[in-house]
């Protein structure tokens, strides 16, 4: 019997770095198990470029990755989340559309490196940490038996995980 596969949408406030890196890297580490969307609650309109040249550094696809509303998650036909995880304080204290399906929601902090200055090495650097912290995460994430937890503990480890 095979596993069943996912859908996991990560949210920013901006949709341009974090939220699409996670997206890149579940869908890529969880090796089809996991489908991953971004969105933002107010979408910055395109993705920063060090964004998707870390992916793309990564082996991650980023083909079709766009900047984009949560809106278009809630609205009638989108996919029907599993998990919904925020990777900034902005968007987890911002009122978040009905999500159809009850999917757990957790928050998992990261800085942003967008506003990292300084010369192009050290903007380079700030986005590999920023996707290796988020790497790690979602490697925690994905080795959680998810078949095996009931839904108050599959919650309360994916929970955790935001304070590791």
């Amino acid at each position: 019997m095979s596993k069943p596969t996912y859908n996991i949408l990560f949210l920013c406030t901006g949709n341009s770095a974090r939220s699409i890196m996670a997206e890149g890297l579940v869908t890529k580490l969880s090796e089809g198990r996991f489908h991953g969307f971004s969105a933002g609650s107010q979408p910055a309109g395109q993705v920063n470029p060090l964004a998707l040249e870390t992916l793309e550094d990564l082996g991650c696809d980023t083909s079709g990755m766009h900047s984009k509303s949560w809106d278009v998650y809630a609205e009638p036909g989108a996919p029907q989340m599993d998990f919904i995880i925020t990777v900034c304080d902005n968007a987890a204290g911002e009122a978040c559309p009905y999500w159809p399906g009850q999917p757990m929601t957790a928050h998992w902090g990261f800085a942003d490196p967008s506003h990292v200055e300084g010369d192009e090495a050290t903007r380079r650097a700030a986005f590999a940490k920023t996707a290796q912290a988020i790497a790690h995460r979602i490697r925690l994430f994905l080795s959680l038996p998810l078949e095996k937890l009931d839904r108050l503990a599959l919650h309360n480890e994916i929970k955790a995980i935001g304070h590791v």
